[in-house]
């Protein structure tokens, strides 16, 4: 492996860290509606359990509430059960045709804890970004061992991955910095 293709490699798993992170603070809930609050609910189907999305659509009826309407009229109860049991706090109110999930305000002490949890998550973020970075720099020492590259080309890796990887925790921080205000505001 040359160190191009580390360079790629690393940096696209860069990349899905911040997916991944960015995929876990959607699921803390602010104090708006967000329908990827949902999304690890899931629904027992037919004897097997099946994520919320693919038996229902889920909805923001307004900016304190969601809105799920299943496919089948039967799920409801099942659909309500299942939010109820999701630890999510929420208090589901199953209607004839759909389930509606109305969002309390979160009080100050909530959102603190809140804000705390963002900060866990972009710590995470940060060590499995620098994680990459050691794996990159273990297989470039690797390609120097071997005298595939010389220690000039090396170093120049090494300056290179440093900045990448301050580049991808640069974005962790923007990433956490827009969440922690998102919970705060009122």
């Amino acid at each position: 492996m040359s160190i191009a293709e580390t360079r790629k490699d690393a940096e696209g798993r860069m990349k899905k860290s911040i997916e991944s992170l960015k995929m876990e603070l959607a699921r803390l809930r602010t104090g708006r509606a967000n329908a990827s609050l949902l999304d690890a609910v899931t629904v027992e189907y037919y004897g097997s359990p099946v994520p919320l999305s693919q038996v229902a659509t889920v909805s923001v009826s307004d900016a304190r509430a969601l809105l799920v309407t299943p496919w089948e009229k039967n799920l409801i109860p099942k659909i309500d059960k299942a939010i109820r049991d999701a630890g999510l706090g929420l208090n589901p109110v199953a209607g004839s045709d759909n389930v509606r999930v109305p969002l309390p305000p979160l009080s100050e002490e909530r959102r603190k804890e809140m804000v705390k949890v963002v900060r866990q998550e972009g710590e995470g973020a940060r060590v499995a970004i620098r994680n990459i970075r050691r794996d990159a720099l273990n297989q470039i020492k690797g390609l120097l061992k071997d005298k595939l590259i010389s220690e000039d080309e090396e170093r120049r890796a090494e300056e290179d991955f440093q900045k990448l990887t301050d580049r991808y925790i640069d974005e962790v921080e923007a990433v956490i910095e827009a969440k922690e205000s998102d919970l705060m505001e009122v």
